[in-house]
């Protein structure tokens, strides 16, 4: 096993076959979601998450390595690399403590120390920093030249150079990190004058905490602010204290030198070493607030991608507003536009009879089943308006969150959907088909456009994208896809197949129609066996002549479901849902060198329940109809609501108003709670007691004790 296996092994506390095999099918080519559904065997049963980790961690250690080898390749160019420098830097496995290491032989730019140097002035240092007795003034005398004009500037020149191996010393820097790590104060101040403009900020204007217990998102606030220009931001230890440890590792004795050496390493701690440190813990406190939030934005994302389908019905969308009317669209079973119209109930045209009229009409002649309102402007108006209209049979009403449908109906993907149609238009599509899949719909969107995220403009880009689009990978591939209908976007988020590949497929069906069996994919073009075998469990083909091709049994395995099936004297469709039949299977008989006893247990539960979906049954919630502004709520009100987003400091609660209220953190439940997850999820229908309304600022807080 490889050094970097052992230490991914030590650091996920994964055992080390887990981590070689999991390595190894990455390096085949193999996706997380098919590693954590089809190689159980090989992985231990590792879940996504540990997946993901492994992937992760073996990158980082592998850029290391590299890293590595740039500085060993460095040093021996300098000469300078010496038997223990080389086992201290191979040994290595720390990005910090490598660059600690790395330090003394950077090429450096004019540095104080450089000049001193070039100056002639560093066997001054050398005798000063061995502190032997003696005027440190007479010996300075020595080094006076035509650049150095008298004792004073020589000596000031060596402790530059002093100040410097002090600030390079790799035990000198991990003290100064430890004290960093263990009593750092983050303190955040208004810039003066800007008090007025920076309003929002206000509860960091005067803001003093340690650093190892801010919370995330105060992290990112105060950032936030600083990076506008309205907050001045340090982090910073007790420096007496770092003082009291770092001096007398290098000032020894009672000389003179000894003193030049102490105000030496004073230098060094405050113009260079604190400094150092305090941008390194910056950024390390700035990762970890990333972290943290982005955690909380693909937890959120999951949920709300996960939220439960209505499923293959007709929809009114309706996309709500006053002035510019109510605009609305009529779909088919498969999200088709079958007609689209505007009607103005609200003010100021009030035209509420013709546009009932209307809404009655199309809800017959198209036979909708069920209408979705966008939870925007004008939302509890027009909710109001339709629940109030008398239909020929039972049409449920459902508010859908319309997060992101802007940014879709003005996207390349709706233009290109609906050519003809405004962006007005596509929009109320966009709702209507949440209703009916929302994970379908919402993969056409932009992840950090859906609103459910914390700070998610301030944390790293690259990273919050590349955990978004795992998790929108995850959930794709949970629920699986119909290979006859899904859209190129939604194709390209299954395993083993990206955007190339997804568009290959929908050309490949536009030419040749519907796809009749998984093992028709191999004629799409590019399409190989490895992609082939990454893809096509999580590809479903309704109405197929097999009918594994519609459940998630991996055509690999479809000889042992035969040979179950032929043991039991029956067809495989005859077996398919017979859980009697089922329960006398012998998992043990089938057993192979690939299909141990989970892969067999995962086939036998998919038999039972094909191509089952894990998503719940969708919810109607019906709000307060007391309550129809921020200027109706008094403090103890109790009201339901539904939760629009999850934060680190609480949830947002909808409580059929234009303003969400938060439920702090604290107010989440009669018992301590660490992490809002614990206690509630997106999309949960849930009931809160009024706190406080701020009528002018337009902030409600609101409790869930006592529930």
């Amino acid at each position: 096993m490889s050094v970097i296996h052992s230490l991914i092994s030590q650091t996920l506390h994964i055992a080390p076959k887990s981590v070689e095999n999991t390595v190894k099918l990455f390096e085949e080519g193999a996706t997380i979601p098919f590693i954590s559904r089809y190689r159980k065997e090989a992985t231990g049963g590792l879940d996504e998450v540990q997946i993901a980790d492994i992937r992760e961690l073996n990158g980082k250690l592998l850029d290391l390595a590299k890293r590595k080898e740039f500085v060993l390749q460095s040093i021996t160019e300098q000469e300078k690399l010496t038997p223990e420098l080389e086992r201290k830097i191979n040994d290595c496995w720390d990005s910090t403590l490598l660059e600690d290491l790395y330090l003394p032989f950077r090429p450096k730019r004019q540095t104080r120390a450089e000049i001193a140097r070039k100056k002639g002035l560093e066997g001054l240092a050398r005798w000063l920093m061995s502190q032997q007795a003696g005027s440190p003034e007479a010996k300075a005398a020595q080094f006076i030249t035509p650049e150095v004009a008298n004792s004073g500037e020589a000596l000031k020149g060596a402790r530059d150079i002093i100040a410097e191996w002090v600030n390079e010393d790799e035990h000198a820097r991990q003290t100064i990190r430890t004290i960093f790590a263990r009593e750092a104060v983050i303190t955040s101040k208004v810039v003066k004058g800007k008090e007025d403009e920076g309003t929002k900020y206000a509860d960091y204007f005067e803001f003093t905490a340690p650093l190892s217990k801010c919370p995330s998102h105060r992290i990112l606030a105060i950032r936030r602010g600083e990076e506008e220009g309205f907050l001045r931001v340090s982090i910073s230890p007790d420096d007496e204290r770092c003082l009291d440890r770092l001096v007398p590792r290098f000032a020894k004795n009672d000389t003179e030198a000894a003193d030049q050496v102490e105000t030496a390493v004073t230098d060094a701690y405050k113009r260079l070493l604190k400094p150092s440190i305090e941008t390194e813990f910056a950024s390390l406190s700035k990762e970890k607030a990333d972290e943290a939030a982005i955690a909380v934005f693909a937890e959120n994302l999951r949920q709300l991608l996960l939220s439960p389908p209505l499923g293959q019905k007709r929809i009114l969308g309706i996309d709500p507003g006053y002035r510019s009317g109510c605009k609305l669209v009529c779909l088919d079973e498969q999200g088709n536009l079958l007609h689209n119209e505007t009607i103005y109930p609200h003010p100021p045209q009030n035209e509420s009879s013709k546009a009932g009229t209307k809404v009655v009409k199309m809800v017959t002649t198209y036979k909708i089943d069920a209408i979705a309102i966008g939870n925007g402007t004008a939302s509890r108006e027009t909710e109001r308006f339709i629940t109030n209209l008398r239909f020929e049979k039972e049409v449920k009403v459902f508010v859908v969150s319309e997060n992101g449908a802007s940014v879709y109906s003005a996207s390349k993907i709706a233009r290109d959907e609906f050519p003809d149609y405004d962006v007005t238009v596509r929009g109320a599509v966009s709702i209507g088909r949440r209703l009916s899949d929302p994970l379908a719909e919402l993969v056409k969107i932009d992840p950090k456009s859906i609103g459910v995220g914390q700070y998610q403009h301030d944390v790293d880009q690259a990273r919050l994208k590349r955990s978004l689009d795992l998790t929108v990978e995850s959930c794709v591939n949970l629920v699986g896809v119909n290979l006859n209908t899904a859209s190129k976007q939604l194709l390209t988020y299954v395993s083993g197949l990206g955007e190339s590949l997804a568009q290959h497929i929908v050309d490949w069906r536009s030419e040749h129609g519907a796809f009749r069996s998984r093992k028709e994919l191999m004629k799409v073009p590019r399409l190989g066996e490895k992609a082939f075998e990454q893809c096509a469990g999580f590809l479903r083909v309704p109405g197929s002549e097999n009918p594994l091709d519609n459940s998630a049994v991996h055509p690999e395995s479809y000889p042992i479901v035969e040979k179950m099936a032929g043991d039991l004297h029956c067809s495989v469709k005859e077996l398919i849902g017979n859980k009697p039949l089922i329960d006398t299977i012998d998992i043990h008989r089938y057993k192979t060198a690939e299909a141990g006893t989970e892969t067999l247990s995962d086939i036998l539960q998919e038999l039972e329940k094909p191509g089952r979906d894990p998503r719940s049954t969708v919810q109607t919630l019906e709000f307060d109809p007391n309550i129809r502004t921020i200027n109706d709520l008094k403090v103890g009100m109790w009201l339901p609501g539904i939760i629009t987003n999850i934060t680190n400091f609480g949830c947002f609660v909808d409580i059929g108003i234009k303003e969400n209220g938060l439920v702090h953190i604290s107010e989440l439940a009669d018992r301590f709670v660490s992490n809002p997850t614990e206690v509630v999820s997106l999309h949960q229908q849930v009931k809160v007691r009024v706190v406080a309304v701020d009528l002018e600022r337009k902030r409600i807080q609101l409790s869930m004790r006592g529930v």
